[in-house]
């Protein structure tokens, strides 16, 4: 079988099965979990396969003509490189552990045959983006991912966090999908091409007229789509979904694909020094305000999708100073220690039995509970704080080497500013994410908290996952020195400057809270779970979040960041007043057109309309009063007709007489 095969098949296993689950859901759902499971897992073998093939030192193209357009050609094509080949692997490997651990987590769901093909729609689209040759094929995947997130998100639709979440991803994304639209109509227009290889060809030609005008209008998706700065604000809130799903979208869909998109065309961008400078202040502001907004968060899966935002911010900072190698590599050794993070974030809240209980402040006793999630959200931990070995340290070491080369100019046609930029705000946000990451494990793993009720062992399902990806999320990063030829041949090892200042300042950083927390938990008492009888109709979950009485979260005395943010705290935890902000500058001035539009249609255009009906109406009426059917009627009205034609014709004869 052929590599382009074997390619095309990637893509088209889960959408397979995500049909077949579809149909099959309801009638035979014993197929469901196969059908969920197996198609995925067959994708992501032949992905390696693929990357195997391909080598990484070569590019796979294939196409054919999807459609005659009259103008600019769209074609159903491929185009693999070293980077689509390893990211392709990492969709299939991230999307089967998914799969996998949600057979446990959501066994009791009767809603999971939906939800498991709506997985599969989504890994199939993320491989689509991958794999497409075509900027047309390429946004088709695009859109399917946000239409699967906006119901993967609003999964648990009878709470209103999880439905407004829902409209919310929907509406922030789209919002940046649209500039992204015309952008990729004014790509096409200067290239006179869909296809990516004749777009780079036309970049390196200098062919592009506006480089910078279609450059910015990217950005706008990319911005929504990754979570960047200024249309960031709805990942936190997509949290409401399942902890699986938000795994799915942190580590390999969704989020990555606006990174990707931007490293498989950063020549383009590359080509507007404007442009370039824009992501790079866009990466850190994204950078150190989510690692704040993270270290101020109480509940968990809050502070992990803050933590995605701000690693996503590296991400776009390694592509502002122009080395899609290293933002690729983050990329990949990101997805293994994020999606394992979720995934025991998952076991943390399924060993407690309710989705109720995710804040630290109310957690404890669960180290010697849950050991598997203990010891790997560990490691996942310190490969995200960058200790070395882990592979974060590495990942995250050759963004700053990336910026330190721009900064001291060693990289033509590139803003040193922007290369400062990234470097100042890449260290800062290493001190915060090793102070937060530290919180999170002592808050989650060494609280005071009153203990969960005990519901058991987790699933074999569940717990080998976490395993399964603890070995990337540690080894990954040494692999680097191996995969040379899959990121343009360009070496990723640290330096020494900046793998000093880095590791240092997150030594720093976790040295600090840890030292902040001995002191307040100290001086804190612990909390007390008291009797309590629950009506048997009670919710569980509601019922001890009750029964545990523990101060609130924000005035939570053994918080750490509290302590080390100090009056930044409330802003912090409130993500600095955007969403607010946005209501007054955007949603209320929207909501306020559209109630004028209303009483104006309602007042104005159906009074006009209501009143040419009551007109017609009422002449209807009159005529239709004339017409009564009695003939001596009609003889009456024409003799009485006569007579005043008569008088009147005598009255004007007169008139006209005496003039």
């Amino acid at each position: 079988m052929t590599t382009t095969t074997l390619a095309a098949l990637v893509p088209a296993l889960p959408f397979l099965g995500s049909a077949a689950g579809l149909a099959l859901g309801r009638t035979a759902p014993g197929f469901v979990r196969p059908l969920a499971v197996l198609p995925t897992l067959a994708a992501a073998v032949l992905a390696v396969l693929v990357a195997v093939r391909q080598g990484g030192n070569t590019v796979i193209e294939a196409s054919t003509q999807l459609t005659p357009t009259g103008s600019v050609p769209i074609t159903l094509g491929l185009h693999i490189d070293g980077f689509a080949a390893l990211v392709a692997v990492l969709v299939g490997v991230v999307a089967s552990c998914v799969q996998i651990y949600s057979t446990g987590y959501l066994r009791e769901d009767p809603r999971y045959p939906s939800y498991a093909a709506l997985v599969s729609l989504f890994t199939a689209a993320m491989l689509l983006v991958v794999y497409s040759g075509d900027l047309m094929v390429l946004l088709v995947g695009w859109e399917i991912m946000g239409i699967c997130s906006y119901f993967l998100v609003g999964h648990y639709w009878e709470t209103p966090e999880a439905r407004s979440a829902s409209l919310k991803a929907f509406l922030v994304t789209k919002l940046g999908d649209v500039p992204f639209l015309f952008g990729l109509f004014a790509l096409a227009a200067d290239a006179g091409t869909f296809r990516i290889d004749g777009i780079l060809s036309t970049v390196a030609s200098g062919g592009l007229d506006h480089p910078t005008l279609v450059a910015l209008l990217l950005l706008a998706g990319v911005a929504g789509k990754s979570a960047q700065f200024p249309l960031h604000t709805w990942l936190p809130d997509a949290m409401a979904g399942p902890t699986p799903v938000s795994a799915l979208i942190h580590a390999a869909t969704m989020v990555a694909a606006g990174i990707y998109f931007v490293a498989r065309l950063l020549p383009v961008f590359a080509a507007s020094a404007a442009a370039m400078t824009v992501l790079a202040v866009m990466a850190a502001i994204t950078m150190v305000g989510s690692a704040l907004a993270a270290l101020a968060q109480d509940d968990i899966k809050r502070v992990l999708a803050y933590s995605t935002i701000g690693q996503l911010g590296y991400m776009a900072g390694a592509l502002a100073v122009g080395d899609r190698g290293a933002a690729v590599f983050h990329l990949l050794s990101h997805a293994a220690f994020k999606a394992l993070l979720f995934l025991a974030a998952g076991a943390v809240i399924h060993a407690a039995g309710t989705n109720s209980l995710t804040a630290m402040s109310r957690m404890g006793g669960l180290a010697k509970r849950i050991p598997d999630a203990y010891w790997t959200m560990t490691v996942a931990l310190l490969a995200l704080a960058a200790i070395p070995p882990f592979a974060g340290f590495f990942s995250k070491e050759a963004v700053l080497v990336a910026a330190e080369h721009t900064a001291l100019g060693d990289r033509a046609g590139i803003p040193a500013g922007a290369g400062w930029t990234v470097l100042v705000a890449g260290l800062l946000t290493a001190l915060l994410t090793a102070a937060y990451a530290l919180r999170l494990w002592l808050r989650t793993f060494r609280g005071r908290g009153a203990q969960a009720p005990d519901h058991g062992r987790q699933p074999i399902a569940m717990t080998s996952v976490l395993w399964v990806l603890a070995i990337p999320s540690l080894g990954f990063g040494l692999s680097a020195a191996y995969l040379d030829d899959w990121f343009d041949g360009e070496a990723l090892t640290p330096t020494l400057t900046t793998a000093v200042l880095g590791t240092g300042l997150a030594v720093a950083g976790g040295a600090v809270t840890y030292a902040v927390w001995r002191t307040l938990a100290a001086r804190a008492v612990p909390a007390v779970k008291t009797p309590h009888v629950a009506h048997p109709d009670a919710d569980a979950g509601l019922v001890e979040a009750e029964a545990l009485h523990l101060p609130h979260p924000a005035e939570d005395p053994a918080d750490p960041g509290r302590a080390l943010l100090g009056p930044l705290y409330r802003p912090a935890a409130d993500g600095f007043h955007l969403d607010a902000l946005y209501r007054k500058v955007f949603v209320r001035p929207v909501l306020g057109a559209a109630s004028l539009v209303r009483f104006l249609d309602r007042e104005v255009v159906d009074t006009y309309v209501s009143g040419a009906a009551n007109t017609a109406k009422g002449l209807g009426w009159l005529v239709r009063r004339a017409q009564t059917g009695n003939v001596q009627t009609y003889l009456s009205a024409l003799l009485a007709g006569s007579v005043v034609l008569a008088i009147a014709a005598v009255a004007l004869a007169n008139a006209f007489a005496g003039a």
